[in-house]
């Protein structure tokens, strides 16, 4: 059960698919990852919503069987909100699977994990160096930061944490999680209750936009969960990341192309093209929704700092 990260100059990750995507789809998606993508690292597991994880089982086996094949590591991601019964059982049936590493996404995982060798994912609120030293006493190996630390405290926490030789993980490109509700945003927006959902979430595999009264997009809903309307991407700041510490970077899913997004970041961090040109590149692919990078810059989140 290697977990470790890699010591040079890190690896690209791709976070679990966070919407209610067609079950084809999602295996069809994650099995031309593990084809195409240069990645090292995948998460799997629905981290949203337990409703929908009986739809992508009957393809589960498969993908982590085409991942595993391909040279990818794969990590099983738990639920990130614990509310019912349901859910604490979901949670842990996961951190029951023995033969593969799990993200821990809410603090019930840990329970059941135990002192067992795991990841802490972006939904538990890692934002000090004390916090990392306990975590790590208990198993945690690796750590991915909420996406809303900026780059001082970022470089502060790679580097009060180095000796204990665990890996940071930043996010780098998608929509920011921003928080998670007992209701259903999804459900309320169609007039329907949380439990009679009848999966409308599925109409909107990048999130339902939420736009202000004047018109302007800023959010974007998916299910319990609240998303940023922009992209972060923070491929410009990936070498400053590098050097900070930083071990893993990760790729959150959208249903644009994935593999050329991956493909930009990790030559980028391989130094085979330059930040600026990798930037230019995503540029050119024309993404539904601007980038931002505001949070890394200590501005607010929806910004595009130069």
């Amino acid at each position: 059960m290697a977990i470790a990260a890699n010591a040079n100059k890190g690896e690209i990750t791709l976070g679990p698919v966070l919407f209610n995507w067609n079950p084809e789809r999602w295996r069809d998606f994650y099995f031309r990852i593990a084809d195409e993508a240069p990645l090292s690292l995948v998460y799997l597991g629905e981290a949203i919503c337990h409703k929908r994880a009986p739809f992508f089982e009957p393809h589960h086996a498969a993908v982590v069987e085409r991942l595993t094949r391909a040279g990818k590591k794969v990590v099983l991601s738990t639920l990130a909100e614990v509310m019912l019964a349901h859910d604490r059982r979901m949670v842990e049936r996961t951190c029951g699977a023995n033969d593969i590493v799990i993200e821990a996404n809410d603090a019930s995982a840990l329970f059941f994990l135990g002192d067992r060798p795991h990841h802490i994912g972006p939904y538990i609120n890692v934002y000090n160096e004390e916090t990392v030293r306990f975590l790590a006493k208990k198993g945690a190996r690796s750590f991915c930061l909420p996406p809303e630390m900026p780059a001082t405290a970022i470089g502060s926490l790679c580097q009060s944490t180095r000796d204990l030789g665990v890996g940071i993980e930043v996010q780098v490109f998608g929509r920011v999680p921003l928080a998670l509700s007992a209701r259903c945003y999804h459900a309320r927006a169609h007039n329907r209750t949380k439990d009679s959902c009848q999966f409308v979430c599925e109409d909107d595999p990048n999130g339902l936009e939420l736009r202000t009264l004047e018109g302007v997009p800023f959010l974007t809903i998916n299910g319990v969960q609240t998303l940023s309307y922009d992209y972060l991407n923070l491929i410009s700041e990936l070498p400053a990341l590098s050097d900070m510490g930083v071990s893993r970077f990760r790729l959150s899913p959208q249903t644009d192309d994935m593999v050329r997004v991956a493909s930009l970041f990790s030559a980028v961090l391989a130094r085979h093209i330059t930040a600026e040109e990798g930037a230019a590149a995503l540029d050119e692919m024309n993404f539904s929704a601007p980038f931002s990078n505001g949070f890394y810059h200590h501005k607010p989140g929806h910004l595009r700092a130069v």
